[in-house]
């Protein structure tokens, strides 16, 4: 009989990750039900998922993660058969190893096999975090695809908007009267940055609406939300960072229409804090905010209202730039 896991053993050597490395011998026997679906942070992220079978975890690498919605398939790469220790695995994979980086496990629970032949598999899942019917099959060499067989997670889920025209920022020389109605933020002076992150994969435009760049590593921070993004790449301590102020779109939910005070709180939440990308801070105290933009050599204060939706397009926030010394 085939060494099942003969090809996961050659990838691995067992002195140098702390991944389960079985020696030969025959496979354990589970209850054959049990799924798991890891979060791995490698040279690029993705899902690996994993159905136990006939001792092994048969394993397919999912870039985008399981679909939640039916009109969308995803890719599920074919890898190798994994021993079903690995069903418990969390950890870090040294730089350099095959699959180097940090594994956690984003759900775990049993499946019911409704049908598994070389060209599908249909199960049903149990977990915490995903659960329904679906389907994988083959479309080219270790290629997949897989598909969720029932209806959407979130029905009343919309997709991200393909573009966002940015709010724009109207000069004013003082500071508003009703400041308990606004919100106080340094302006950066730097660089208009709108970025879209589906799932750890993101692209960017700038102010103008021209595709860019988006900030390495943004992607796989955010992990598995979709999100879109405001902000500006400023000069901060030496280097560029993208400096976060606004969250227009969460994980189907596109926030244009919520106030400003809400979507700084679902930002918030977030807690992006990275060494290049970080939630930009937010006050009420607008003068504080423009003495302290002024110490710092910083060119004004951008005040913005708390009860305010996002106006794309529109000169709707107020700038107010540091007096002269």
């Amino acid at each position: 009989m085939a060494d099942r896991l003969g090809t996961y053993r050659r990838k691995r050597d067992a002195s140098r990750t702390p991944e389960p490395v079985p020696g030969e011998g025959p496979l354990p026997r589970g209850d054959g039900d049990t799924f798991v679906v890891q979060e791995h942070h490698a040279r690029r992220l993705h899902w690996d998922f994993r159905l136990e079978r006939e001792g092994v975890l048969v394993s397919w690498a999912l870039p985008k993660g399981l679909p939640d919605d039916p009109r969308t398939n995803h890719l599920a790469v074919h890898t190798e058969d994994h021993p079903l220790e690995y069903a418990s695995f969390a950890g870090e994979i040294p730089k350099g190893e095959y699959g180097g980086g940090r594994v956690t496990i984003w759900d775990r629970g049993t499946y019911e096999t409704a049908k598994w032949t070389d060209r599908e598999v249909k199960v049903v899942l149990h977990g915490s975090r995903v659960s329904g019917r679906y389907v994988l099959f083959p479309t080219h060499g270790k290629n997949w695809m897989i598909h969720r067989m029932d209806p959407p997670v979130d029905p009343e889920a919309v997709p991200m908007p393909e573009r966002v025209d940015p709010v724009r920022p109207e000069r004013r020389e003082r500071l508003p009267r009703r400041a308990g109605a606004y919100g106080f933020e340094f302006a950066w002076g730097g660089r208009r940055l709108v970025v879209y992150s589906d799932r750890g994969t993101t692209r960017a435009q700038d102010g103008d609406g021209r595709s860019t760049k988006a900030p390495s590593g943004l992607g796989e921070a955010l992990s598995a939300h979709r999100v879109v993004l405001d902000g500006e790449l400023a000069g901060v301590d030496g280097g560029e960072t993208y400096m976060v102020f606004d969250l227009l779109y969460l994980d189907g939910r596109p926030l244009l229409d919520e106030p400003y005070r809400r979507r700084r709180e679902l930002l918030d939440g977030l807690e992006l804090a990275g060494p290049r990308w970080q939630t930009a801070p937010c006050f009420d105290n607008g003068e504080a905010v423009r003495a302290a933009a002024r110490a710092q050599g910083l060119p004004g204060v951008v005040a913005k209202r708390l009860d305010a939706p996002y106006r794309q397009g529109r000169a709707d926030w107020r700038l107010i730039p540091v007096p002269e010394p």
